[in-house]
């Protein structure tokens, strides 16, 4: 019974670490490209001027406005969680399953490097 692990080594910690970071910093970019996407930011404000009648086309813009603010609170939610495994990488508790206490298998945190929960855990939801 001696030869189960309850935590991970500091080297699997550190590959951990430097998944996640990749991780965060592809989902800042993702956000900041979101939210540029419904704040306009790069519009010269001219839309405004044309005398076309175009009210369909402003109903799917305020869609894909809206639908880009919902992404952009996911995409938000997803990088604080990863924050969160980064504290529990500090805290040498990352990658134990906070309903059985196990390790989590390496292969799933490596696909989803923020889960708390184990397989076997996760189905039994």
């Amino acid at each position: 019974m001696s030869d189960i692990k309850v935590k991970y080594s500091e080297a699997d910690l550190q590959e951990f670490k430097e998944i996640i970071n990749k991780k965060i910093a592809r989902a800042k970019e993702d956000l900041e490209l979101l939210e540029r996407a419904y704040k306009n930011n790069s519009d010269n404000g001219t839309d405004d001027t044309s005398p076309s009648f175009k009210s369909f086309d402003e109903g799917s813009e305020v869609m894909n406005k809206e639908s880009n603010v919902q992404l952009a609170i996911r995409q938000e939610k997803f990088i604080r969680d990863l924050k969160n495994a980064l504290m529990r990488i500090e805290n040498k508790t990352y990658g134990v399953c906070r309903v059985t206490g196990k390790l989590i298998q390496k292969e799933r945190l490596k696909l989803v490097p923020h889960a708390t929960l184990s397989i076997d855990a996760k189905r039994a939801q």
